[in-house]
């Protein structure tokens, strides 16, 4: 029986779709909708592989929501709304009470809401599109994939915090990591087939983009990832700190005389590559930077290697090893530069080759980028979320 399912990762004032044929896992359409609350909105839709544009008042995700279903039987890609058997949407923060996804009810929506204040960013906002949903397709039954899921395999010693116990039994202070739908997505594709041959499945998976976060696995399974209470943790990012000595905090305070949400909101929005470098937090604009001799975003660019380097490191012995190293999202797909930057670091202790025009050549493309020869495998492996939400819906709602 094919089921259409409706993809979903609202933002605060965005909201991007997918619509699958399932389970050919067809993409029917795709798009978003951009600046809902503005003055001037903007819609965009895929249709018949044309990309399709409106500029429209978007007061609410509801309005956005009622028009995407409205353009849907219009433009033909669905018949009729009843064809809509189910809709997945993307939730950063699950906590502790969610190991896998879940139907969306009353009970799953209040625990999401009390995760507010583990993504203040996120949760609120996914919220908002779970309930636009809700108002415009009644009968439509709802899943939410948590990017926290795939990470509570994690054993007490990997994601607890040496702090007062109390705090983790009280407070639920503990590591929690993030990205982990796509970190479980490029598990499981390399175990079946990068590594379908191999009786070993030790992977190391760095989904790098403007967020980033390194994640060990075994048999596709999380043994430790680098986020940590929240997205601010971790490697380097594009605006974000990462891990750093808490002192930092102190002192950054007390010389700019800055309140703690305004110290947090520095290390979240101002530091990372952009406050390293100065010029951006984009990788593409470091790079143009270093070519023209920007002493400052070399430092950076070489700063945010060393740090994912790191953690490699670090999960290499955690998994007694590793088969594969896997590159992923916006910079880990596109950027050879900065994939060279960091296999540089790692190469001489894991006895790992880079093969150099592999590196160069591929771009978003999938494949192996080590030597044949190299102790460890390396490879590009496009992620893909929003498939990930598709096959959960399909399986929680039980449509097979």
């Amino acid at each position: 029986m094919s089921n259409k399912i409706m993809v979903v990762n609202a933002g605060s004032s965005s909201l991007k779709f997918k619509l699958y044929e399932m389970p050919e896992e067809k993409v029917l359409t795709q798009g978003i909708f951009e600046r809902i609350g503005l003055e001037e909105g903007i819609f965009q839709i895929e249709v018949a592989g044309e990309n399709k544009k409106e500029y429209l008042q978007l007061p609410n995700h509801a309005v956005c929501v009622t028009h995407l279903v409205k353009v849907l039987v219009e433009e033909g890609i669905v018949s009729d709304l009843n064809e809509i058997t189910g809709v997945g949407h993307r939730v950063v923060q699950g906590g502790k009470y969610f190991s896998d996804a879940a139907l969306l009810d009353e009970k799953s929506e209040n625990l999401i809401e009390m995760m507010n204040s583990l993504a203040p960013l996120h949760n609120p906002a996914h919220l908002i599109g779970i309930r636009a949903f809700k108002e415009v397709l009644p009968n439509v039954k709802m899943t939410a994939t948590f990017d926290t899921a795939y990470h509570q395999s994690m054993e007490m010693e990997d994601y607890l915090f040496p702090i007062p116990y109390e705090y983790y039994e009280d407070y639920d202070i503990r590591r929690y990591g993030a990205h982990g739908t796509s970190h479980h997505y490029l598990a499981l594709e390399a175990k079946n087939h990068e590594l379908k041959d191999s009786k070993s499945q030790r992977v190391i998976t760095c989904h790098i983009g403007s967020g980033a976060s390194i994640t060990a696995s075994k048999d596709a399974k999380c043994v430790a990832t680098s986020m940590g209470l929240t997205p601010l943790g971790g490697i380097m990012m594009g605006t974000r700190c990462g891990d750093i000595d808490p002192s930092v905090y102190k002192f950054i305070a007390e010389y700019t005389n800055q309140s703690i949400d305004e110290v947090y909101d520095t290390l979240y929005k101002k530091s990372g590559l952009i406050g390293v470098s100065g010029v951006s937090s984009d990788t593409r604009d470091i790079e143009a930077a270093i070519k023209n001799g920007d002493k400052r975003a070399l430092a950076a660019a070489k700063l945010f290697a060393r740090r994912i380097a790191d953690y490699i490191g670090q999960y290499y012995i955690r998994l007694g090893g590793a088969d594969l190293i896997v590159f992923s999202a916006g910079i880990g797909e596109n950027s050879p530069y900065f994939r060279k930057l960091v296999v540089d670091n790692i190469a001489s202790a894991l006895n790992l080759r880079l093969d150099e025009q592999a590196n160069k050549s591929s771009n978003r493309e999938r494949g192996i980028i080590s030597t044949p020869d190299s102790k460890v495998k390396v490879a590009i492996i496009p992620t893909d979320e929003e498939i990930m939400i598709a096959r959960d819906c399909i399986r929680i709602l039980n449509l097979n």
